[in-house]
């Protein structure tokens, strides 16, 4: 921008400093040395073809503050990558007959491109897409290791299948209970899959939640209740001409004496081995058929409506001996305990709704501590709470918890029961069959089972020459040159997993690998992880809470057991920026409500861009979208430059000394400015207090017009002119940094203002010389007096006096006493 031109131009200032960024290599990470070293990370974004304004608030705030710490002297790393494997792309590939790897890169070309128009400064020399083999092999590295360790294992387990498909389905894409892409009934079936056990971290993953004091308070509490602690005890329960047990888990076995029926879950695996050849077995069959037709969202919909039916069976209560019938029940889910409970309607609302409907015994076995017994033939509503045990047998008149323990402990002495800990996180499923993930790295053998892939061997590629008609199964089963290998452990023909990996695997680890991305011997190297490790920063949306933010906390121990990494926990703080909201709902292509950046930055300009989404709203809560808004950012910007435009040839030159005879108006815009380094750096610090930042510098600005449209200015106001403007350029640089580098340009400035040391304020200059003496005549507000800061007694009355309604209120009385606070309150007694 010439020094002619007073017009705010950005389509001319902003490619030209993105040239300059990465001429210069500003973002590229430092080795770590001597200086503080701050980790930046925004949750890395799918590729799915363009950015939207969402991500322009997460990114421009990682960007804020990855720029305000470089400029602190941190040595930054801020780095993006790409969560490219996954449905869509393997959906645009049947819709449009094209390779999903061919669509997923030109749609991150056309996404990096847009990143790059908006100036964030990311290391991009570190970029990768989880979809190379050159980052996927570690997955499939760290799989072997886990499989190694036990931590890997297949089972079988009921999943969501599509009949018509002939393919299992993960959760979202079952909707309302049909197959996302032919529409066909989904049902559950029982398949073999590949598990990693989580549930062996569950208590540490819950423990260490208490020390994530920088995570947001409702992340934490998402967490605690997806980990789901309960402690209880397990118990057998005979079934009566059957040797084998049904083993429940309770967090109640005070109430075990209250248990008048046992319900199973329709996929429970003894269902159809007790109603075998019973007159009920085609009335639980077609009851079990019709809810496993369901998914589990709709069972939880229809939970209120509790249905069931008898399996002819009884089960025997272990304490007692009595006979309780055997339910199958439709609010029993499989993954939820053991998928059988002890139903006891006098303590349970759910259980107590079921026996009313059907008929089932009420027998409280609990009372109130200092209330009386309850009675199961009037009762209206289950008593959930602790209190007195009663019809109890032994345990009569123990309090809950002192018969929790012993009941407990008597089970386990008789062998039909023991104290445990249920946890409601299950063990990850990360088997998908579909195409577009990381193959498991497994081969299956007739003689030697499941075979590991040899290391030497890895990656294991995806094959290009895939059929992605969906026409049932794993797309990589219909490759033969694929899936026929030798086993590696005895030679004979085998085949090769054509399962791949649920892509949270890709995004559990991938800020690991930023690290060390070249490295082609392991993942990373320790001695370059653990310098930068925990994240001090991680930016997401919340509703990473529990699967993701669990997935990779269990992925980092696991690195850590792995003697990979020294952390156990791998960030620090975590912050969750609100949604953009435009037209009452939250940006997304299906409302039709979406705002294209390219079309913002073309008609504003990138940083206008950035700065209203730092600017609107505080960055922990929603956007309301408003192009008004965005237009008034521009205004600014575009003051700005005017300002400087009127003001530039006023200012004093390069690197002069402060004059000695410093004058009112210079003093007074030197303690604005002052006073703005403070406020802007307490909140670009852990406030994160972006919109008040902004306004912060706006009232500076203002500051600065009036001396900077002067005709002439004292030598004073021009020094203090000069500093504001160059103070000015560095506030702005994390809101609007190709503005920012212009400004520091035409300003004389060494180097790049992205570079350049953040400024200081000076404390002895943020002090006031005059401050506001508030009066009040017989305790009663009566004025206010503008005086010299650590003016006396004396100087105050006078300056009080003198003002007309506080005379107005002394005229005609006597002084009694005068109450002096110094610079604050003066407070005249008359009478």
């Amino acid at each position: 921008m010439s020094e002619s031109n007073h017009d705010y131009d950005p389509k001319a200032i902003e490619p030209k400093w993105q040239r300059r960024w990465e001429e210069a290599g500003a973002f590229a990470t430092p080795e770590p040395g001597e200086r503080p070293r701050f980790y930046c990370l925004e949750m890395l974004p799918y590729p799915s073809g363009r950015l939207h304004m969402g991500h322009v608030r997460n990114y421009s705030i990682g960007d804020a503050v990855s720029r305000f710490q470089r400029m602190q002297g941190a040595d930054v790393m801020h780095v993006l990558g790409w969560d490219a494997f996954g449905l869509p792309a393997e959906n645009a590939a049947m819709k449009n007959n094209e390779d999903p790897g061919r669509w997923t890169h030109s749609n991150i070309r056309d996404m990096r491109g847009q990143a790059q128009r908006l100036g964030w400064g990311y290391d991009w020399s570190r970029e990768f897409a989880t979809c190379d083999p050159e980052y996927y092999r570690w997955n499939q590295w760290f799989f072997l290791k886990m499989l190694e360790k036990g931590v890997a294992y297949r089972a079988n387990r009921l999943l969501n299948w599509c009949p018509n498909c002939a393919t299992v389905l993960a959760n979202e894409q079952v909707v309302e209970g049909k197959c996302w892409r032919c529409d066909a009934d989904v049902v559950k079936r029982e398949i073999d899959q590949w598990f990693l056990r989580i549930t062996d971290y569950a208590q540490e993953l819950l423990e260490e939640i208490d020390r994530l004091d920088q995570w947001p308070d409702r992340v934490r509490s998402m967490q605690r209740h997806w980990i789901g602690r309960s402690d209880g005890a397990r118990v057998w329960f005979g079934v009566e001409g059957d040797e084998d047990p049904i083993e429940v888990f309770t967090t109640r076995i005070d109430t075990i004496y209250g248990a008048t029926y046992l319900a199973l879950s329709p996929e429970h695996p003894r269902v159809a081995e007790l109603v075998k050849g019973l007159d009920t077995e085609a009335a639980v069959t077609a009851f079990v058929d019709e809810q496993q037709a369901k998914s589990v969202a709709d069972r939880f919909a229809e939970a209120d409506d509790k249905l069931g039916v008898f399996t002819g069976r009884y089960a025997i209560q272990p304490f007692s001996g009595e006979k309780v019938p055997i339910w199958v029940a439709n609010f029993v889910l499989m993954d939820v305990g053991t998928g059988a409970i002890m139903s006891v309607p006098a303590h349970d609302e759910r259980d107590f709704a079921f026996a009313r409907k059907y008929g089932l015994p009420v027998r409280p076995v609990i009372r109130p501590v200092d209330g009386e017994s309850l009675d199961g033939e009037t009762q209206k509503e289950a008593y959930p709470d602790y209190g007195v045990v009663e019809n109890s047998g032994p345990w009569d008149g123990l309090k809950s918890a002192e018969a929790r323990k012993k009941m407990a402990a008597e089970a386990e002495e008789k062998g039909f029961g023991n104290a445990t800990v249920n946890y409601r996180i299950k063990d990850w499923g990360v088997s998908r069959q579909r195409y577009w993930g990381t193959p498991i790295p497994v081969i299956h053998c007739d003689d030697c089972g499941p075979v590991g892939v040899p290391e030497s061997d890895l990656p294991v590629v995806l094959p290009a020459d895939v059929d992605l008609s969906g026409d049932g199964g794993s797309p990589l089963s219909r490759v033969e040159s694929f899936v026929n290998v030798d086993c590696p452990r005895c030679g004979k023909p085998a085949r090769r997993e054509t399962d791949t990996m649920d892509t949270f695997v890709d995004s559990s680890w991938y800020y690991f690998r930023y690290v060390d991305p070249k490295n082609d011997g392991e993942p990373f190297a320790r001695s370059a992880a653990d310098p930068w490790f925990p994240v001090n920063l991680y930016i997401g949306g919340i509703e990473h809470a529990t699967m993701h933010l669990i997935y990779t906390r269990f992925w980092t121990k696991v690195m850590r057991d792995l003697g990979l990494v020294e952390v156990g926990e791998p960030v620090d703080r975590l912050f969750t920026q609100g949604m953009v909201i435009k037209d009452g709902a939250k940006m997304s292509k299906s409302k039709g409500n979406v705002v294209d950046p390219d079309a913002m930055v073309e008609r504003y300009g990138a940083d206008t861009t950035r700065l209203f989404s730092l600017f609107a709203a505080p960055p922990e809560r929603d956007l309301d979208w408003s192009e008004e808004g965005v237009e008034g950012c521009y205004r600014f910007l575009s003051r700005v430059w005017r300002t400087f435009s009127a003001g530039r040839d006023k200012l004093a030159a390069e690197g002069s000394a402060v004059p000695a005879d410093m004058s009112s108006g210079g003093a007074a815009l030197r303690r604005k400015t002052h006073q703005t380094i403070q406020r802007v750096t307490d909140d670009l610090g852990p406030r994160m207090h972006f919109n008040t930042a902004v306004s912060a510098i706006m009232e500076l600005i203002n500051t600065v017009a009036g001396p900077a449209k002067q005709d002439d200015v004292d030598a004073g106001t021009a020094f203090a002119l000069r500093e504001a403007f160059e103070v000015l350029a560095k506030l702005l640089s994390p809101f609007a940094p190709h503005f920012a580098e212009e400004l520091w340009e035409q300003l004389g400035g060494q180097g790049l203002v992205a570079t350049a040391a953040w400024p200081e304020f000076r404390p002895e200059l943020l002090v006031e010389d005059e401050i506001t003496l508030v009066v009040q005549v017989n305790g009663k507000l009566r004025g206010r007096v503008t005086v010299a800061r650590d003016i006396d007694k004396d100087g105050a009355l006078a300056a009080a006096q003198a003002e007309s309604n506080v005379a107005a209120h002394l005229d005609g009385k006597t002084m009694r006493k005068v109450i002096f606070v110094p610079n604050k309150l003066l407070n005249l007694v008359v009478g």
